[in-house]
This record gives structure tokens, sequence and C-alpha cells, in this order.
């Protein structure tokens, strides 16, 4: 919808690129986002549900966070890129933890993983490190040539990859709403997740000419329904008092983290208000 309006408007410029791989200096420069990226996405990939691309979207949103230059973010500045990727593949390696200690699947493959696990007859959980001992070095070597694979196919694909910008986005327009329709559609094959993705692509193209976040946006969608199955689990546990979670140290410590953080991100919102309001 963006790039629609931007085409309609007359305001759309193809983009431009070129391929410039970053320095070893300028990887190093932005350490302190590379090692808190990984953190991020290390915890996102340990909680079920959560997935690399929410992770990802986590990283990126740190990294904004955290910025002293914020406006440069969106425009292809490294630091946003470096963080965002970094997540992502710390993300795709944490999802083993709760598969292979557990028997829970962190998102979509690693399901995928535990159906092929049965398949094979065999079941993912504590006792694989027992039962299928050899399995576990299988799947941690094959996870460490998938890695060398992704950098090198990515060394070597990058500049073929990037001639997809110069497809025209008369073009290029409705091959994406195809795709879309179809991964829409093919969920649960109702015409009805087609009808509520224009919806939602709607909604999302007039929140963002308001100047909401997106990623905050898709975050709060599909995290809130965690949080809140989750929140109700918890409540029937303590048999519906509260006070109950103030009485653990790690709840409390999570609890005033949590309200720390938001306390944090509401003075800086105001902030930034206020400097607009005076300028």
């Amino acid at each position: 919808f963006v790039q629609a309006e931007r085409n309609i408007s007359g305001k759309y410029v193809a983009p431009k690129f070129s391929v410039d791989f970053p320095s070893i200096a300028e990887l190093w420069a932005h350490k302190i986002a590379v090692v808190r990226s990984i953190f991020v996405g290390f915890f996102c990939g340990i909680l079920p549900g959560i997935g690399a691309t929410l992770a990802a979207f986590m990283g990126y949103g740190e990294a904004v966070r955290w910025s002293k230059d914020k406006k440069e973010f969106g425009k292809g500045k490294l630091e946003g890129v470096i963080s965002s990727e970094t997540a992502n593949n710390a993300a795709t390696g944490a999802a083993m933890i709760p598969l292979l200690a557990l028997g829970l699947p962190g998102g979509a493959l690693t399901a995928m993983m535990v159906a092929v696990f049965q398949m094979h007859d065999l079941e993912p959980g504590p006792l694989v490190f027992y039962n299928s001992p050899d399995l576990i070095w299988i799947v941690f070597a094959a996870m460490f040539y998938a890695n060398l694979s992704i950098l090198f196919i990515g060394l070597l694909e990058t500049k073929t990859i990037l001639y997809l910008l110069k497809i025209p986005f008369q073009f290029l327009a409705p091959m994406i709403l195809m795709l879309a329709s179809i991964g829409a559609y093919i969920g649960r094959g109702l015409v009805l997740d087609v009808m509520v993705m224009f919806g939602a692509g709607i909604i999302g193209f007039l929140l963002r000419r308001s100047g909401y976040s997106i990623p905050g946006i898709v975050l709060g969608l599909i995290l809130g329904k965690i949080g809140e199955q989750n929140f109700a689990q918890g409540m029937q546990m303590v048999h519906y008092d509260l006070a109950t979670y103030f009485s653990r140290p790690i709840c409390t410590i999570l609890i005033i983290a949590g309200a720390l953080t938001l306390l944090k991100s509401l003075h800086s919102a105001f902030s930034s208000h206020e400097e607009k309001a005076n300028v």
C-alpha cells in the first residue's frame, strides 16, 4: 500500500543499489549491538511461540531504542541490519533448546522438526539425550554446516537477488498480492482469511501514515495472546490472588523490570513529544 501510494503520487523512485559488504572495522564498531541482539534472539528463541521473525523485530527495536541517532533507522543504517539479522540467527539456534530438552516447538520450523522426529519414531524431550545421543550430535553438526552454507550462499547470491529490485512496481505488486493471498488462504482454506489479510494491510497502512510503530503492533498482536493465556493460567494456579506473585523473588524481579521498561519507554515518548513541541 505504501509503495502504491508513492507510485500513484509520483513520489516512487526506483531504488539504486550496490553491493558493499561491511568491513571488519565496521562490524567491530557495532559490537555492542551484536552482543545485545544475541541476548535478545537467544531469549526469544527459548520461549515457545515467538520465533526468529519476532526476534528480528525485537532486535531491531532494541537497536532503535538504544541508539542516539534514531532518525537514520529505516534508511539502510548498518546497525539496524546487524541487530535484526543477529537476533534472527540467534533465535534459530536457541529454539532447539526447548525442542530437544522439553519437546516444545518454539515456532513453525521446530514444529516441522517434531513431525520429522516422530516419523522416525523419535520423541523429542529429556529422554532423547539418553535414548538417542547420536541424534543430538547430528543435529548440532547439521546446524553448524547450515550456518556455514548460509554464509557462502549469501556471499554468492547477494548480487543476483538484488536484481529483483529492478522489477517495475506494476509487475512486482501483483506478484506480491498473489503470493500473500495464497499464503493467507492455504492456512485454513478460508476466503475470510484473505479478506482479513487485506483489511489488516489497510489498517497497517493507515497506522503507518499516522506515525505508529508497525513492528510494535505486530509484536503486541502476537505476544498479547500468549501473555493473556499464560496470565490466565498463572491466576488459576495462585487462586486469583495477585499478592502471590510478589511473594516469589523471580516473579517480583520480572514485574519490576517490566514496569521500569514501560516507564522508561513512556518517559522517552513524552520527552521526544515535548522536544518536537518546543521546536
